[in-house]
């Protein structure tokens, strides 16, 4: 409780960050927008994912027990025994507005996937409904949330290695996901893209949210402290500075 309380106003985001993410997250929403209004009510491929997806249905077509293996971390069981991992890792640390961001990330942009955009696109795959990827929501849901949790908050001493791997880890996880799901034709190319943004662009505007000034003050004060107000504390024994 102690490493709670005194890194619970901690942000998310450095100051340096913040940029990125709100420019991510207008990026993203483009693209999620652009590909809903190409694509709507679109019931077979077109030119440019037939392309795009022909060579990996093909290797898939010989391997497609493998295919549905590797499609497996970005279903919701899967997924979600990660967030709770990644929840819990953030309360040890005491990360109260981390294991937040983990908690909401995969409801908020699974719920945006299934609840709003896949009825109202339209779009459908041998009868099933596509775009968004919901597979490939949840997987780069996850891979934003690591990145933001290791890579985003302001350094405390030198990056280490594990905090640059993890990361790296995650998207090419990510990656193998995305491919596997076209070639087991569960997706076109252009849903797994919707699904990365969908995915990525809920992080960003989570993790914004999470730093605004107003919601920090207010998990401070329910975590039990004053409100943080600096970065940075001077070191035991100075002044000033």
């Amino acid at each position: 409780m102690d490493g709670w309380r005194t890194r619970s106003g901690r942000p998310l985001l450095a100051a340096s960050a913040r940029l990125w993410a709100m420019t991510l997250l207008a990026s993203c929403a483009v693209v999620v927008a652009v590909l809903a209004v190409l694509f709507a009510h679109q019931a077979r491929p077109d030119g440019f994912d037939q392309a795009v997806d022909a060579p990996f249905i093909t290797w898939f077509g010989r391997h497609s027990g493998l295919g549905l293996w590797l499609v497996s971390p970005g279903s919701l069981l899967p997924a979600g025994a990660l967030a709770a991992v990644i929840v819990v890792c953030c309360l040890m640390a005491g990360r109260l507005n981390g294991a937040l961001l983990a908690a909401a990330a995969l409801p908020v942009a699974e719920g945006l996937n299934d609840g709003l955009l896949k009825p109202l696109v339209d779009r459908t795959y041998l009868g099933a409904l596509t775009y968004p990827s919901g597979h490939t929501t949840a997987v780069f849901a996850m891979t934003a949330t690591v990145t933001v949790l290791l890579l985003g908050a302001p350094r405390e001493g030198k990056t280490g290695a594990v905090r640059v791997l993890v990361p790296a880890a995650a998207a090419l996880l990510a990656v193998v996901v995305v491919i596997a799901l076209i070639g087991v034709r569960f997706h076109y190319f252009t849903d797994t893209v919707g699904g990365a943004a969908l995915g990525t662009g809920t992080v960003c505007g989570l993790a914004l949210v999470l730093d605004l000034p107003a919601f920090r003050r207010w998990l401070a004060r329910d975590s039990g402290q004053p409100p943080v107000t600096r970065e940075r504390r001077s070191a035991p024994g100075r002044t000033g500075g």
